[in-house]
Protein backbone atom coordinates (compact mmCIF):
# COMPACT_ATOMS: atom_id res chain seq x y z
CA UNK A 1 0.00 0.00 0.00
CA UNK A 2 1.06 3.34 -0.87
CA UNK A 3 2.47 5.19 2.14
CA UNK A 4 0.58 8.64 2.63
CA UNK A 5 2.67 11.71 3.41
CA UNK A 6 1.83 15.26 5.32
CA UNK A 7 0.13 16.69 2.73
CA UNK A 8 -2.41 13.90 2.52
CA UNK A 9 -3.21 13.75 6.09
CA UNK A 10 -3.75 17.33 5.69
CA UNK A 11 -6.19 17.41 2.67
CA UNK A 12 -7.73 13.99 4.16
CA UNK A 13 -8.63 16.18 7.56
CA UNK A 14 -10.18 18.75 5.40
CA UNK A 15 -12.55 16.26 4.25
CA UNK A 16 -13.61 14.95 7.51
CA UNK A 17 -13.81 18.66 8.49
CA UNK A 18 -16.08 18.84 5.34
CA UNK A 19 -18.15 15.87 6.52
CA UNK A 20 -18.34 16.90 9.99
CA UNK A 21 -20.13 20.20 9.32
CA UNK A 22 -22.77 18.69 7.11
CA UNK A 23 -23.29 15.55 9.91
CA UNK A 24 -23.18 18.09 12.99
CA UNK A 25 -26.10 19.88 11.12
CA UNK A 26 -28.15 16.61 11.25
CA UNK A 27 -28.16 15.51 14.57
CA UNK A 28 -28.04 19.24 16.73
CA UNK A 29 -31.14 20.29 14.32
CA UNK A 30 -33.67 17.08 15.21
CA UNK A 31 -32.81 17.34 18.50
CA UNK A 32 -34.08 20.79 18.87
CA UNK A 33 -37.31 20.42 16.58
CA UNK A 34 -39.61 20.57 18.70
CA UNK A 35 -38.23 24.13 20.59
CA UNK A 36 -38.10 24.88 17.19
CA UNK A 37 -41.48 24.16 16.02
CA UNK A 38 -42.76 25.79 19.28
CA UNK A 39 -40.67 28.97 19.38
CA UNK A 40 -41.77 29.62 15.43
CA UNK A 41 -45.50 28.85 16.22
CA UNK A 42 -45.91 26.87 12.82
CA UNK A 43 -46.78 23.19 12.03
CA UNK A 44 -44.88 22.58 9.18
CA UNK A 45 -41.99 21.07 11.16
CA UNK A 46 -41.83 18.01 9.40
CA UNK A 47 -40.29 20.57 6.15
CA UNK A 48 -37.31 21.41 8.37
CA UNK A 49 -35.83 17.49 8.10
CA UNK A 50 -37.76 17.38 4.69
CA UNK A 51 -36.55 20.22 2.43
CA UNK A 52 -32.97 19.50 3.72
CA UNK A 53 -33.13 16.37 2.86
CA UNK A 54 -35.02 17.43 -0.50
CA UNK A 55 -32.37 19.65 -2.06
CA UNK A 56 -29.71 17.87 -0.48
CA UNK A 57 -30.85 14.83 -2.64
CA UNK A 58 -31.87 17.16 -5.40
CA UNK A 59 -27.65 18.45 -5.65
CA UNK A 60 -26.14 15.60 -5.38
CA UNK A 61 -25.94 13.78 -8.64
CA UNK A 62 -25.22 17.44 -9.95
CA UNK A 63 -22.13 18.08 -7.21
CA UNK A 64 -20.90 14.55 -8.99
CA UNK A 65 -21.40 16.14 -12.50
CA UNK A 66 -19.59 19.70 -11.26
CA UNK A 67 -16.70 17.51 -9.96
CA UNK A 68 -15.90 15.47 -13.11
CA UNK A 69 -16.64 18.62 -15.45
CA UNK A 70 -14.76 21.31 -13.82
CA UNK A 71 -12.82 19.37 -10.84
CA UNK A 72 -12.76 18.53 -7.53
CA UNK A 73 -11.99 21.35 -5.86
CA UNK A 74 -14.41 24.36 -7.34
CA UNK A 75 -17.33 21.77 -7.25
CA UNK A 76 -16.36 21.67 -2.73
CA UNK A 77 -15.78 25.14 -2.27
CA UNK A 78 -19.67 25.75 -4.01
CA UNK A 79 -21.31 23.64 -1.54
CA UNK A 80 -19.50 25.01 1.47
CA UNK A 81 -20.64 28.39 0.36
CA UNK A 82 -24.29 27.46 -0.23
CA UNK A 83 -24.13 25.64 3.00
CA UNK A 84 -22.76 28.92 4.91
CA UNK A 85 -25.40 30.74 3.03
CA UNK A 86 -28.24 28.63 4.31
CA UNK A 87 -26.57 28.53 8.26
CA UNK A 88 -27.01 32.16 8.21
CA UNK A 89 -30.76 32.43 6.37
CA UNK A 90 -31.40 29.60 9.30
CA UNK A 91 -29.89 31.48 11.90
CA UNK A 92 -32.16 34.95 11.23
CA UNK A 93 -35.11 33.64 10.20
CA UNK A 94 -37.83 34.87 11.88
CA UNK A 95 -40.50 32.61 10.54
CA UNK A 96 -41.02 28.65 9.41
CA UNK A 97 -40.96 29.76 6.02
CA UNK A 98 -37.37 31.31 5.89
CA UNK A 99 -36.47 28.75 8.09
CA UNK A 100 -37.25 26.57 5.29
CA UNK A 101 -35.94 28.25 2.65
CA UNK A 102 -32.36 28.47 4.56
CA UNK A 103 -33.24 24.61 4.89
CA UNK A 104 -32.95 24.12 1.73
CA UNK A 105 -30.03 26.06 0.78
CA UNK A 106 -28.19 24.26 3.35
CA UNK A 107 -28.93 21.05 1.68
CA UNK A 108 -27.56 22.10 -1.47
CA UNK A 109 -24.28 22.22 0.21
CA UNK A 110 -24.63 19.09 2.21
CA UNK A 111 -25.54 16.86 -0.29
CA UNK A 112 -22.20 18.36 -2.43
CA UNK A 113 -19.95 18.03 0.51
CA UNK A 114 -20.87 14.39 1.21
CA UNK A 115 -20.87 12.96 -2.12
CA UNK A 116 -17.51 14.88 -2.91
CA UNK A 117 -15.49 14.03 0.13
CA UNK A 118 -15.92 10.20 -1.07
CA UNK A 119 -15.53 10.65 -4.41
CA UNK A 120 -11.86 12.76 -3.45
CA UNK A 121 -11.04 9.67 -1.10
CA UNK A 122 -12.02 7.62 -3.92
CA UNK A 123 -9.24 9.67 -6.03
CA UNK A 124 -6.87 9.39 -3.66
CA UNK A 125 -6.95 5.71 -2.00
CA UNK A 126 -7.77 1.91 -3.62
CA UNK A 127 -10.96 0.75 -2.40
CA UNK A 128 -8.84 -2.24 -0.42
CA UNK A 129 -7.51 -0.25 1.74
CA UNK A 130 -10.22 2.89 1.56
CA UNK A 131 -12.75 0.75 4.33
CA UNK A 132 -10.43 2.28 6.93
CA UNK A 133 -10.77 5.53 5.67
CA UNK A 134 -14.34 5.20 5.26
CA UNK A 135 -14.38 4.18 9.10
CA UNK A 136 -12.65 7.63 10.13
CA UNK A 137 -15.21 9.35 7.94
CA UNK A 138 -17.90 7.03 10.30
CA UNK A 139 -15.95 8.69 13.05
CA UNK A 140 -16.24 11.66 12.06
CA UNK A 141 -20.06 11.49 11.84
CA UNK A 142 -19.88 9.77 15.38
CA UNK A 143 -18.39 12.48 16.96
CA UNK A 144 -20.84 14.63 15.20
CA UNK A 145 -23.76 12.32 16.14
CA UNK A 146 -22.56 12.60 20.02
CA UNK A 147 -21.68 16.38 20.10
CA UNK A 148 -24.83 17.86 17.74
CA UNK A 149 -27.65 16.45 20.56
CA UNK A 150 -25.96 17.91 23.40
CA UNK A 151 -25.37 21.14 21.57
CA UNK A 152 -28.51 21.31 20.13
CA UNK A 153 -30.28 19.96 23.49
CA UNK A 154 -28.38 22.84 25.34
CA UNK A 155 -28.97 25.67 23.27
CA UNK A 156 -32.71 24.67 22.49
CA UNK A 157 -32.79 24.80 26.31
CA UNK A 158 -31.75 28.26 26.61
CA UNK A 159 -34.00 29.65 23.85
CA UNK A 160 -30.60 29.89 21.42
CA UNK A 161 -31.39 27.43 19.33
CA UNK A 162 -30.18 29.83 16.57
CA UNK A 163 -26.76 29.57 17.42
CA UNK A 164 -26.92 26.23 16.22
CA UNK A 165 -26.65 27.57 12.18
CA UNK A 166 -24.42 30.49 13.18
CA UNK A 167 -21.99 28.11 14.63
CA UNK A 168 -21.71 26.17 11.44
CA UNK A 169 -20.01 29.32 9.70
CA UNK A 170 -17.16 29.83 11.54
CA UNK A 171 -16.51 25.74 11.02
CA UNK A 172 -17.01 26.67 7.42
CA UNK A 173 -14.56 29.05 6.83
CA UNK A 174 -11.74 27.16 8.55
CA UNK A 175 -12.85 24.11 5.54
CA UNK A 176 -13.49 26.13 2.93
CA UNK A 177 -9.98 27.44 3.14
CA UNK A 178 -8.56 23.70 3.94
CA UNK A 179 -9.93 22.58 0.55
CA UNK A 180 -8.79 26.07 -1.11
CA UNK A 181 -4.88 25.55 0.19
CA UNK A 182 -4.20 22.12 0.46
CA UNK A 183 -6.79 20.02 -2.31
CA UNK A 184 -4.59 20.18 -5.53
CA UNK A 185 -6.45 17.91 -7.95
CA UNK A 186 -6.01 17.64 -11.96
CA UNK A 187 -8.45 19.98 -13.28
CA UNK A 188 -10.50 18.64 -16.74
CA UNK A 189 -9.14 20.31 -19.82
CA UNK A 190 -11.32 22.90 -22.13
CA UNK A 191 -12.99 26.19 -21.82
CA UNK A 192 -15.62 26.83 -19.97
CA UNK A 193 -18.15 26.77 -22.06
CA UNK A 194 -16.83 22.67 -23.34
CA UNK A 195 -17.57 21.75 -19.43
CA UNK A 196 -20.89 23.40 -19.00
CA UNK A 197 -21.77 21.01 -21.97
CA UNK A 198 -20.09 17.54 -20.64
CA UNK A 199 -23.56 18.25 -17.98
CA UNK A 200 -25.97 16.17 -18.65
CA UNK A 201 -28.49 19.20 -18.05
CA UNK A 202 -31.99 16.66 -18.69
CA UNK A 203 -31.01 14.14 -16.58
CA UNK A 204 -30.36 16.78 -13.52
CA UNK A 205 -33.35 17.87 -14.58
CA UNK A 206 -35.52 15.02 -14.50
CA UNK A 207 -33.80 13.36 -11.05
CA UNK A 208 -34.16 17.26 -9.45
CA UNK A 209 -37.99 17.25 -10.70
CA UNK A 210 -38.61 13.38 -9.96
CA UNK A 211 -37.12 13.99 -6.35
CA UNK A 212 -39.03 17.22 -5.22
CA UNK A 213 -42.51 15.69 -6.92
CA UNK A 214 -41.89 12.67 -4.52
CA UNK A 215 -41.22 14.50 -1.45
CA UNK A 216 -43.97 16.91 -1.84
CA UNK A 217 -46.16 13.91 -2.21
CA UNK A 218 -44.89 11.77 0.84
CA UNK A 219 -44.72 14.93 2.72
CA UNK A 220 -48.58 16.01 2.57
CA UNK A 221 -49.59 12.66 2.64
CA UNK A 222 -51.50 11.98 5.58
CA UNK A 223 -51.33 15.36 7.15
CA UNK A 224 -51.97 18.29 4.78
CA UNK A 225 -54.66 15.89 2.60
CA UNK A 226 -56.09 11.81 2.59
CA UNK A 227 -53.40 9.66 1.16
CA UNK A 228 -56.10 9.24 -1.94
CA UNK A 229 -56.32 12.87 -2.63
CA UNK A 230 -55.34 14.09 -5.53
CA UNK A 231 -53.02 16.40 -3.83
CA UNK A 232 -51.48 13.93 -2.99
CA UNK A 233 -51.58 11.16 -5.65
CA UNK A 234 -50.39 13.08 -8.89
CA UNK A 235 -46.79 14.14 -7.16
CA UNK A 236 -46.49 10.74 -6.53
CA UNK A 237 -47.45 9.76 -9.82
CA UNK A 238 -45.03 12.70 -11.10
CA UNK A 239 -42.13 12.05 -9.03
CA UNK A 240 -42.57 7.67 -10.38
CA UNK A 241 -43.08 8.59 -14.10
CA UNK A 242 -40.09 11.21 -13.94
CA UNK A 243 -37.63 8.33 -12.59
CA UNK A 244 -38.67 5.80 -15.01
CA UNK A 245 -37.94 8.40 -17.80
CA UNK A 246 -34.81 9.40 -16.07
CA UNK A 247 -33.45 6.06 -16.03
CA UNK A 248 -34.70 5.41 -19.65
CA UNK A 249 -33.08 8.99 -20.61
CA UNK A 250 -29.78 7.97 -19.14
CA UNK A 251 -29.87 4.64 -20.43
CA UNK A 252 -30.52 5.10 -24.03
CA UNK A 253 -29.84 8.62 -25.10
CA UNK A 254 -27.48 11.08 -22.69
CA UNK A 255 -23.98 11.74 -24.59
CA UNK A 256 -22.83 12.48 -20.74
CA UNK A 257 -24.69 10.05 -18.90
CA UNK A 258 -25.48 11.27 -14.89
CA UNK A 259 -25.80 7.94 -14.03
CA UNK A 260 -23.92 4.84 -16.36
CA UNK A 261 -26.58 2.49 -17.34
CA UNK A 262 -23.94 -0.36 -16.15
CA UNK A 263 -24.10 0.88 -12.57
CA UNK A 264 -27.75 0.12 -12.73
CA UNK A 265 -27.25 -3.52 -14.50
CA UNK A 266 -24.88 -5.22 -12.45
CA UNK A 267 -26.49 -7.72 -9.61
CA UNK A 268 -23.79 -6.97 -7.05
CA UNK A 269 -24.19 -3.10 -7.44
CA UNK A 270 -27.35 -3.35 -7.59
CA UNK A 271 -27.73 -5.24 -4.15
CA UNK A 272 -25.42 -2.59 -2.71
CA UNK A 273 -27.71 0.11 -3.85
CA UNK A 274 -30.24 -1.57 -2.59
CA UNK A 275 -28.76 -2.26 0.88
CA UNK A 276 -27.51 1.50 1.12
CA UNK A 277 -30.63 2.59 0.76
CA UNK A 278 -32.62 0.87 3.29
CA UNK A 279 -29.70 1.25 5.99
CA UNK A 280 -29.94 5.47 5.23
CA UNK A 281 -33.72 5.40 5.48
CA UNK A 282 -33.46 2.98 9.03
CA UNK A 283 -30.57 5.26 10.34
CA UNK A 284 -32.11 8.89 9.39
CA UNK A 285 -35.44 8.15 10.99
CA UNK A 286 -33.94 6.93 14.22
CA UNK A 287 -31.57 10.26 14.21
CA UNK A 288 -34.84 12.20 13.80
CA UNK A 289 -36.80 9.73 15.82
CA UNK A 290 -35.32 8.35 18.45
CA UNK A 291 -34.82 12.09 20.77
CA UNK A 292 -38.74 11.86 20.37
CA UNK A 293 -38.60 8.95 22.40
CA UNK A 294 -36.84 10.40 25.42
CA UNK A 295 -38.89 13.93 25.27
CA UNK A 296 -42.06 12.67 24.40
CA UNK A 297 -41.95 9.69 26.88
CA UNK A 298 -39.67 9.60 29.26
CA UNK A 299 -39.90 13.37 30.20
CA UNK A 300 -36.19 14.05 29.15
CA UNK A 301 -34.87 17.49 28.34
CA UNK A 302 -33.28 18.55 24.77
CA UNK A 303 -29.70 18.10 26.84
CA UNK A 304 -30.62 14.82 28.07
CA UNK A 305 -32.12 13.35 25.44
CA UNK A 306 -28.86 13.73 23.48
CA UNK A 307 -27.56 12.26 26.67
CA UNK A 308 -29.28 9.40 26.24
CA UNK A 309 -28.86 8.97 22.87
CA UNK A 310 -24.82 8.99 22.85
CA UNK A 311 -25.04 5.11 22.73
CA UNK A 312 -24.95 5.35 18.87
CA UNK A 313 -21.44 6.51 19.20
CA UNK A 314 -20.67 2.69 19.30
CA UNK A 315 -21.01 3.41 15.08
CA UNK A 316 -17.37 4.75 15.15
CA UNK A 317 -15.62 1.26 16.33
CA UNK A 318 -17.84 -0.39 14.60
CA UNK A 319 -17.15 1.72 11.09
CA UNK A 320 -12.99 1.58 11.86
CA UNK A 321 -13.04 -2.12 12.99
CA UNK A 322 -14.93 -2.90 9.98
CA UNK A 323 -13.16 -0.83 7.28
CA UNK A 324 -9.61 -2.45 8.67
CA UNK A 325 -11.19 -5.78 8.88
CA UNK A 326 -12.12 -5.53 5.12
CA UNK A 327 -8.31 -4.23 4.52
CA UNK A 328 -7.06 -7.37 6.04
CA UNK A 329 -9.64 -9.84 4.96
CA UNK A 330 -10.26 -9.06 1.63
CA UNK A 331 -14.09 -10.36 2.14
CA UNK A 332 -17.19 -8.15 3.03
CA UNK A 333 -20.01 -10.07 2.46
CA UNK A 334 -19.97 -11.64 6.25
CA UNK A 335 -19.33 -8.67 7.68
CA UNK A 336 -21.79 -7.13 5.93
CA UNK A 337 -24.55 -9.82 7.21
CA UNK A 338 -23.26 -9.28 10.61
CA UNK A 339 -24.35 -5.51 10.56
CA UNK A 340 -27.66 -6.49 9.15
CA UNK A 341 -28.31 -8.78 12.19
CA UNK A 342 -27.18 -6.35 14.65
CA UNK A 343 -29.26 -3.66 13.03
CA UNK A 344 -32.96 -6.27 12.89
CA UNK A 345 -32.18 -7.38 16.16
CA UNK A 346 -31.54 -3.54 17.84
CA UNK A 347 -34.92 -2.66 16.39
CA UNK A 348 -37.18 -5.73 17.40
CA UNK A 349 -36.00 -5.03 20.86
CA UNK A 350 -36.97 -1.13 20.53
CA UNK A 351 -40.37 -2.44 19.58
CA UNK A 352 -40.72 -3.57 23.01
CA UNK A 353 -40.11 0.16 24.47
CA UNK A 354 -42.64 1.86 26.84
CA UNK A 355 -43.26 5.00 28.33
CA UNK A 356 -42.38 3.28 31.88
CA UNK A 357 -39.18 1.55 30.25
CA UNK A 358 -36.17 2.16 32.34
CA UNK A 359 -34.10 4.67 30.81
CA UNK A 360 -31.16 2.09 30.89
CA UNK A 361 -32.66 -0.64 28.49
CA UNK A 362 -33.05 1.97 26.06
CA UNK A 363 -29.68 3.38 26.16
CA UNK A 364 -28.24 -0.26 25.51
CA UNK A 365 -29.89 -0.51 22.62
CA UNK A 366 -28.97 2.53 21.05
CA UNK A 367 -25.33 0.68 21.70
CA UNK A 368 -26.50 -2.01 19.42
CA UNK A 369 -27.95 0.15 17.04
CA UNK A 370 -25.25 2.08 16.35
CA UNK A 371 -22.82 -0.77 16.32
CA UNK A 372 -25.17 -2.22 13.54
CA UNK A 373 -25.02 1.07 12.10
CA UNK A 374 -21.39 1.84 11.96
CA UNK A 375 -20.69 -1.76 10.23
CA UNK A 376 -23.13 -1.06 6.94
CA UNK A 377 -21.88 2.46 7.40
CA UNK A 378 -18.28 1.23 6.12
CA UNK A 379 -19.10 -2.21 4.03
CA UNK A 380 -22.06 -1.31 1.91
CA UNK A 381 -19.89 0.38 -0.33
CA UNK A 382 -17.81 -2.59 -1.09
CA UNK A 383 -20.67 -4.33 -2.74
CA UNK A 384 -21.26 -1.61 -5.57
CA UNK A 385 -17.77 -0.91 -6.24
CA UNK A 386 -16.15 -4.09 -6.04
CA UNK A 387 -17.30 -5.02 -9.39
CA UNK A 388 -16.90 -1.78 -11.36
CA UNK A 389 -13.96 -0.65 -13.09
CA UNK A 390 -11.47 2.80 -11.15
CA UNK A 391 -12.79 4.81 -13.94
CA UNK A 392 -16.45 4.63 -12.77
CA UNK A 393 -15.47 5.96 -9.23
CA UNK A 394 -17.17 9.02 -9.06
CA UNK A 395 -20.82 8.26 -10.85
CA UNK A 396 -20.94 4.81 -8.67
CA UNK A 397 -20.16 6.72 -5.66
CA UNK A 398 -22.52 9.89 -6.91
CA UNK A 399 -25.20 7.79 -6.80
CA UNK A 400 -24.49 6.09 -3.34
CA UNK A 401 -24.96 8.90 -1.88
CA UNK A 402 -28.10 9.74 -3.58
CA UNK A 403 -29.64 7.17 -2.88
CA UNK A 404 -28.69 7.52 0.88
CA UNK A 405 -29.88 11.29 0.77
CA UNK A 406 -33.10 10.12 -1.09
CA UNK A 407 -33.13 7.31 1.64
CA UNK A 408 -33.07 10.20 4.26
CA UNK A 409 -35.89 11.83 3.07
CA UNK A 410 -38.19 9.01 3.33
CA UNK A 411 -37.24 8.66 6.46
CA UNK A 412 -37.77 11.66 7.57
CA UNK A 413 -40.60 11.81 5.86
CA UNK A 414 -42.24 8.08 6.76
CA UNK A 415 -40.95 8.53 10.27
CA UNK A 416 -43.10 11.68 10.77
CA UNK A 417 -46.26 10.44 8.56
CA UNK A 418 -46.30 7.26 10.89
CA UNK A 419 -45.93 9.40 13.77
CA UNK A 420 -48.51 11.86 12.72
CA UNK A 421 -50.98 9.41 12.11
CA UNK A 422 -50.75 7.51 14.89
CA UNK A 423 -51.10 10.09 17.38
CA UNK A 424 -54.17 11.22 15.89
CA UNK A 425 -54.96 7.74 17.02
CA UNK A 426 -53.65 7.42 20.90
CA UNK A 427 -53.42 10.41 21.68
CA UNK A 428 -56.66 11.36 24.44
CA UNK A 429 -59.53 12.95 22.95
CA UNK A 430 -59.21 15.94 25.54
CA UNK A 431 -55.77 16.75 24.66
CA UNK A 432 -56.29 16.86 20.81
CA UNK A 433 -58.96 19.23 21.35
CA UNK A 434 -56.73 21.28 23.11
CA UNK A 435 -54.40 21.39 20.09
CA UNK A 436 -55.58 24.21 17.88
CA UNK A 437 -53.77 22.47 13.97
CA UNK A 438 -54.29 18.85 15.76
CA UNK A 439 -51.22 16.54 15.60
CA UNK A 440 -49.62 18.96 12.53
CA UNK A 441 -48.39 20.97 15.75
CA UNK A 442 -47.93 18.04 18.41
CA UNK A 443 -43.76 18.40 17.71
CA UNK A 444 -44.63 22.15 19.57
CA UNK A 445 -45.68 20.73 22.15
CA UNK A 446 -43.31 17.83 23.25
CA UNK A 447 -41.79 20.88 25.82
CA UNK A 448 -44.90 21.14 27.52
CA UNK A 449 -46.21 17.36 28.65
CA UNK A 450 -44.37 17.63 31.92
CA UNK A 451 -46.47 20.52 32.91
CA UNK A 452 -49.70 18.45 32.12
CA UNK A 453 -51.75 16.87 34.70
CA UNK A 454 -50.66 14.05 36.19
CA UNK A 455 -53.26 11.71 34.71
CA UNK A 456 -53.14 13.26 31.09
CA UNK A 457 -49.58 13.40 31.43
CA UNK A 458 -49.52 9.37 31.44
CA UNK A 459 -51.84 8.96 28.61
CA UNK A 460 -50.40 11.30 26.63
CA UNK A 461 -46.48 9.44 27.02
CA UNK A 462 -48.14 6.26 26.79
CA UNK A 463 -49.99 7.61 23.54
CA UNK A 464 -45.94 8.43 21.81
CA UNK A 465 -44.90 4.98 23.04
CA UNK A 466 -47.15 3.63 21.22
CA UNK A 467 -47.18 5.67 18.02
CA UNK A 468 -43.03 5.32 18.35
CA UNK A 469 -43.54 1.46 18.84
CA UNK A 470 -45.54 1.26 15.42
CA UNK A 471 -42.63 3.57 13.53
CA UNK A 472 -39.94 0.66 14.74
CA UNK A 473 -41.76 -1.78 13.31
CA UNK A 474 -41.94 -0.30 9.94
CA UNK A 475 -37.90 0.40 10.31
CA UNK A 476 -37.75 -3.27 11.12
CA UNK A 477 -39.78 -4.37 8.08
CA UNK A 478 -37.30 -2.62 5.66
CA UNK A 479 -34.39 -3.74 7.68
CA UNK A 480 -35.62 -6.96 6.79
CA UNK A 481 -35.68 -6.16 2.98
CA UNK A 482 -32.22 -4.79 3.29
CA UNK A 483 -31.00 -7.86 4.48
CA UNK A 484 -32.87 -10.23 2.03
CA UNK A 485 -31.58 -7.86 -1.13
CA UNK A 486 -27.73 -8.56 0.87
CA UNK A 487 -28.14 -12.45 0.07
CA UNK A 488 -27.67 -11.41 -3.74
CA UNK A 489 -24.17 -10.03 -3.49
CA UNK A 490 -20.99 -11.19 -4.71
CA UNK A 491 -17.94 -11.43 -3.07
CA UNK A 492 -16.12 -9.83 -5.70
CA UNK A 493 -12.25 -9.14 -4.98
CA UNK A 494 -11.16 -5.66 -4.27
CA UNK A 495 -8.97 -3.64 -6.80
CA UNK A 496 -5.98 -2.23 -5.47
CA UNK A 497 -5.34 0.44 -8.31
CA UNK A 498 -6.72 4.30 -8.38
CA UNK A 499 -8.41 6.22 -11.56
CA UNK A 500 -5.39 8.01 -12.98
CA UNK A 501 -7.14 10.76 -14.53
CA UNK A 502 -7.55 12.06 -11.09
CA UNK A 503 -4.57 10.43 -9.42
CA UNK A 504 -1.84 12.18 -11.56
CA UNK A 505 -0.42 15.02 -8.23
CA UNK A 506 0.27 12.04 -6.38
CA UNK A 507 -0.46 13.00 -2.27
CA UNK A 508 2.25 10.46 -1.37
CA UNK A 509 5.44 10.45 -0.32
CA UNK A 510 8.58 11.41 -2.61
CA UNK A 511 10.44 7.40 -1.54
CA UNK A 512 6.35 6.30 -2.76
CA UNK A 513 6.60 8.02 -6.38
CA UNK A 514 10.52 6.42 -6.45
CA UNK A 515 9.38 3.00 -5.76
CA UNK A 516 6.69 3.20 -8.43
Amino acid sequence: MPKKDIRFWLIFASMCTCLFLSALELSSVATALPTIADDLQASQFVWVGSAYALSSTAFLPMSGGLAQSFGRRPAVLISIALFALGSGLCGGASTMGMLIAGRTIQGLGGGGIQSLTGIILSDLVTLQERGTYAGLFGLTWSIAAVIGPVVGGSLASQGQWRWLFYLNLPIAFVAGVSVLILLDLPTPPGTFRDKFMRMDWTGNFLVISSTVAYTIGLTWGGITAPWNSVTVLIPLILGTVGLVVFIAYEATVAKYPLVPFSLMTNKTSASGYIQTFCMSLVTLSMIYFFPVYFQGCKGSSPVMSGVYGLGTSALAPAAIGSGIAVKLSGRYRLLIWAGWAMLIVALGLMTTLTATEHIGVSIGYTVLLGVGIGILYTTTMYPIQAPLPVTQNAPALALMWFLRSFAGVWGVTIGSTVLQNELAEQLPASYLASVPQGTAIVYALIPQISSLPAEIKTEVQAAFANSLDVLWRVLLAIAGAGFMFSLVMKGVELNNTLDEDWSRKKIYSKEEERGN
